[in-house]
């Protein structure tokens, strides 16, 4: 089992499964749930309006997670999940905690061995990138323990910049 953190976009990454950052609707948005949307093409958004129209009416909750195809994308899935936005007052960590093991619950179910998430709620949704990064990590860390011989067995944090990799690196080096 490896975690590891790199500069990236997320949407030229070759992995078996990217996260996304998405909102509630599951319709696409700004920042990275944007970002694959467009890279992953039309077919992404009608995955997400078969979601919304079955298992998933009422939007997806925050710190839950779900799978489409990733259709245009290097990867083969995108696990759709909604960080909790600290603008908004949602500010418990387990959410954000949640955000991470859900997804990782879900790249199991689907059998992948490597994933690659986004700083998940440190963007718009103003999480300070430390805290994203300490409880990425732990959260990562305490899953793959808790599952030894399954799969995922490569977590990669996909970031957009130095700053954000210093914060990962930081937390992964102790």
């Amino acid at each position: 089992m490896s975690l590891s953190v790199e500069i990236g976009d997320l949407t030229r990454v070759e992995a078996d499964a990217v996260v996304n950052a998405a909102n509630s609707l599951l319709l696409g948005g700004g920042g990275v749930d944007g970002a694959i949307h467009a890279a992953a093409g039309p077919r992404l958004l009608e995955a997400c309006r078969r979601l919304r129209k079955t298992t998933h009416p009422d939007g997806l909750a925050v710190g839950d997670a779900v799978a489409t195809p990733a259709f245009d994308l290097p990867a083969s899935w995108v696990i759709h999940t909604v960080g909790p936005n600290l603008h908004r007052g949602q500010d418990d960590p387990t959410l954000l905690a949640s955000c991470f093991a859900r997804s990782l619950d879900v790249a199991a179910e689907l059998d992948v061995r490597s994933v690659a998430f986004p700083a998940v709620s440190a963007g718009a949704f103003g999480w300070p990138v430390s805290d994203v990064a300490r409880i990425a990590v732990a959260t990562s860390r305490s899953w793959l323990a808790e599952h030894p011989d399954g799969s995922p067995r490569e977590v990669r944090f996909v970031v957009i910049d130095e700053r954000v990799q210093r914060a990962f690196d930081d937390v992964l080096d102790r």
